[in-house]
């Protein structure tokens, strides 16, 4: 059995920095560093006094220390962790975007005073579930043994859940759509015949790269341009010739090691050459 410590180095690198800013940002309201309403999502804050970072920081603020809040971490470890080393596997970039689309899909779902909520954490991490439900719809889930259903109907059986509750529905039914938006776009509308022009932006893959964090196949951007300096061996000329390092010339000793040298230059190229008025 791992211990916490293995287990959160085994975490994908995405939903752990995820995770890991939620849990920050309730601690820090637990010890009152902070008052929630500094970054929460007001449109009128961002427009007229441009505190733009509301637009971003409402994503993280899951609630306070609570028996919800250790639901949704727990559904960002299993889920979250669950989509990012299945489907979005060495997907690093693609996942990070997925993210990111949902997030902007629930910033302009929030701009109707109807949909709108102080924080949109909860509809993204219930995006997850959705998209989850989608991706893995013929897993078995098991609640203690009493009831058990495919992983498709998971995201309306929370749903269910939390109407017995009588908890809020909107910010389920909000990540449910942003979930199928995606789903759509990326899944159904291509395997349906459509076109896919739902890519990876490539500033977001910049941004992985320059992170250094996952993996992304067939990645426009190399995660590190000077990572070849790294590499020391043995070389070959193209005539064949083999090359030596400094420490080899001068273990052979200098006379050898410029004998060497001269024989690779000459070597490089003989042949007769011509002039360009043919003589």
């Amino acid at each position: 059995m791992s211990t916490p410590a293995e287990y959160y180095r085994s975490l994908p690198p995405v939903s752990k920095a995820y995770g890991v800013a939620c849990f920050m940002t309730t601690a820090a309201f637990s010890l009152g560093l902070y008052d929630p309403s500094r970054i929460s999502l007001e449109y009128g804050l961002v427009i007229k006094s441009f505190q733009v970072w509301r637009l971003l920081t409402n994503f993280f603020f899951l609630g306070p220390f609570s028996l919800p809040f250790a639901f949704r971490l727990l559904i960002i470890a299993k889920y979250g962790v669950s989509l990012e080393r299945g489907p979005f596997d060495k997907r690093t970039a693609d996942y990070v975007w997925m993210l990111i689309f949902g997030a902007l899909s629930l910033l302009v779902m929030a701009a109707v005073p109807y949909l709108w909520s102080e924080f949109m954490g909860v509809s993204l991490v219930f995006m997850m579930v959705y998209i989850w439900g989608r991706e893995f719809p013929n897993a078995r889930i098991n609640v203690y043994g009493l009831v058990s259903f495919k992983g498709f109907y998971l995201p309306w059986t929370m749903l269910a859940v939390d109407l017995l509750l009588d908890n809020p529905l909107m910010p389920d039914i909000l990540g449910i759509v942003a979930g199928h938006l995606y789903y759509f776009l990326t899944v159904l509308h291509p395997l349906a015949g459509g076109k896919y022009v739902f890519k990876t932006p490539y500033l977001v893959y910049k941004l992985v790269a320059y992170w250094g964090e996952g993996t992304q196949i067939n990645s426009p951007v190399q995660r590190d341009p000077s990572a070849g300096v790294a590499f020391r061996g043995r070389g070959y000329r193209l005539n064949g010739s083999q090359t030596r390092t400094g420490e080899q010339a001068e273990t052979n000793g200098p006379a050898q090691a410029a004998q060497q040298r001269n024989q690779a230059g000459r070597g490089a190229f003989q042949g007769r050459s011509y002039r360009l008025d043919g003589r």
